[in-house]
């Protein structure tokens, strides 16, 4: 995996101006930066862990010009396996504005969260001898971020006068819940986007992305003895059971249906008054959601009738399918330009999987959003990065916002 895909020398069709400013990329302190990031646990839930880590970025993106600052977390729920509905803490997420008056703006963006809690085993940083990293984040994201503040830094020292905003957001392996509303307020009126999620080991970026809706849904029954009255009791697994069946029926092509799990019940002589289904939907376009939020509201209502219930339906369709639209193919084709400037293949495909680029997209700006380093085996324990990959990815970044700012889409 090791052995370096670019060189400066070989850059040949670049300008004075952006081999300078690769060069200012180049001499980032990227590696040193991710494994201080990434030695510090940040996951989602570890709110300490993120305040450390926040605190760290907030340090070096803050050397930047422009105005930091920290935004407090907007509010998010979680459905418990007893019904109950609670707030769900969350860290703080990065914002930082740069020439916000300027004609031509982008927004950047990131994760300071992972996937490992703080008593997870896959808490240290090892270094391999075919080039790579093993750790945390190294790749989702915190290599990713290096190469982003890397590019920024390049950027500036050559004069670029781009205006831009980089939100770095404490949820996004969650669903981005808390971070939502300031991603999507960022993400308007820009001139495109480039998020830094890791890049597959070849270098192949994301293409479209299918959307995704997560959803608790509280069926609410009634109590009996299973064997001395069981008809007085309305069974609310068996209701839940349903419910999962007809949901998982309206399944096609075009929408993925995945009833994953159903909490409730209790002792085997009690009809069980309570039942929580979890139920994941990835739809490939908006019709689909359209279709999909329909059949839920039709299940439920059958259900609710049939078994004689009631139902509370909780979550939403928080990431939107990402189609590669016109603006979108405009800003791949300028990627792939400078990659062939670079000698470095650019390709991409479609993929399953959601990110912040699916909300990105559906505020109405193009976006990039697999511009992070090349690594590989991510939310497991064999995460790694292609520690070569962060002077490739940083000069990557470096030369599309260059040309952004020179010639816009």
């Amino acid at each position: 995996m090791s052995g370096l895909r670019l060189a400066t020398g070989g850059m040949t069709a670049l300008t004075q101006r952006e081999e300078q400013a690769v060069a200012a990329a180049h001499a980032s302190p990227m590696l040193e930066r991710t494994r201080a990031w990434s030695a510090v646990n940040s996951g989602t839930g570890n709110i300490d862990g993120l305040a450390q880590v926040a605190e760290m970025l907030a340090r070096d993106f803050g050397a930047l010009p422009g105005t930091l600052r920290l935004v407090a977390a907007s509010a998010a729920e979680r459905v418990g396996t007893d019904g109950s509905v609670s707030a769900v803490p969350h860290g703080q997420h990065l914002h930082l504005s740069v020439r916000p008056d300027a004609q031509r703006r982008l927004l950047l963006t990131g994760h300071m969260d992972t996937v490992y809690p703080a008593d997870h085993p896959f808490q240290t940083l090892t270094d391999r001898p075919d080039g790579t990293i093993n750790g945390p984040g190294v790749a989702d994201m915190k290599g990713g971020l290096a190469v982003m503040l890397a590019a920024l830094e390049a950027v500036e020292a050559v004069g670029c006068p781009i205006g831009y905003d980089v939100v770095i957001n404490s949820d996004e392996e969650t669903g981005s819940f808390s971070s939502a509303e300031l991603i999507a307020a960022t993400a308007r009126g820009k001139l495109a986007a480039l998020t830094y999620e890791p890049a597959l080991p070849d270098g192949t970026l994301a293409g479209a992305r299918g959307g995704t809706g997560n959803f608790s849904i509280v069926v609410r029954g009634r109590a009996a003895h299973a064997g001395r009255n069981p008809e007085d009791g309305r069974n609310a697994i068996v209701a839940a059971a349903a419910l999962a069946l007809a949901l998982n029926a309206a399944k096609s092509p075009r929408l993925s249906v995945n009833p994953a799990r159903i909490d409730g019940g209790g002792p085997n002589n009690v009809v069980p008054d309570l039942a929580v289904l979890r139920v994941n939907f990835r739809p490939k376009d908006l019709a689909e959601i359209d279709r999909a939020r329909a059949s839920i509201d039709t299940a439920v209502a059958d259900v609710a009738a049939a078994h004689d219930v009631s139902i509370e339906v909780h979550g939403s369709f928080n990431r939107p399918p990402k189609p590669i639209d016109a603006g979108a193919q405009r800003l791949f084709d300028l990627v792939q330009s400078v990659g062939a400037d670079m000698g470095l293949p650019i390709a991409w495909r479609d993929t399953g999987g959601v990110c912040d680029g699916n909300n990105i997209a559906a505020a109405g700006t193009p976006v990039i959003d697999t511009m992070g380093v090349r690594g590989g085996a991510i939310h497991s324990s064999d995460e790694y990065l292609i520690v070569d990959s962060l002077a490739e990815r940083a000069a990557l970044s470096t030369i599309t916002i260059l040309r952004l700012a020179e010639n816009g889409l």
